[in-house]
């Protein structure tokens, strides 16, 4: 086993995070990002207090998107990791099963 895969259980298993759980949170990232998921003309102003998510972890989450904006929501575990605050890695692992809630809230945006 190489040392990044180790990494990545390492990770899985302290946290009792899940692969599901970082491709949920890749996708809110995206969303967060971009709520008209790229939608020319379409601008939203969202605020994402009323989805329990704070300013600072906002903050991070928009730039996470940005970066994986049109990427698969599988991107390697220790990497995405690696990109999160401190507070965005709490408010994750305390919020990991609520994630996949975020593209229900925008169904009509969600038609890749």
């Amino acid at each position: 086993m190489s040392q990044k895969d180790n990494e990545s259980l390492q990770i899985q298993q302290i946290n009792n995070l899940k692969p599901v759980h970082f491709a949920d949170l890749i996708r809110a990232a995206q969303l967060i990002s971009d709520p008209a998921k790229g939608i020319s003309g379409t601008y939203r102003e969202i605020d994402w207090k009323d989805f329990g998510i704070p300013d600072n972890v906002v903050q991070n989450l928009k730039a996470l998107g940005q970066e994986y904006r049109y990427s698969s929501p599988h991107v390697p575990i220790d990497e995405v990791w690696s990109k999160l605050t401190l507070q965005t890695r709490i408010w994750f692992i305390e919020n990991k099963d609520e994630l996949w809630r975020f593209e229900e809230a925008f169904p009509a945006l969600d038609e890749d």
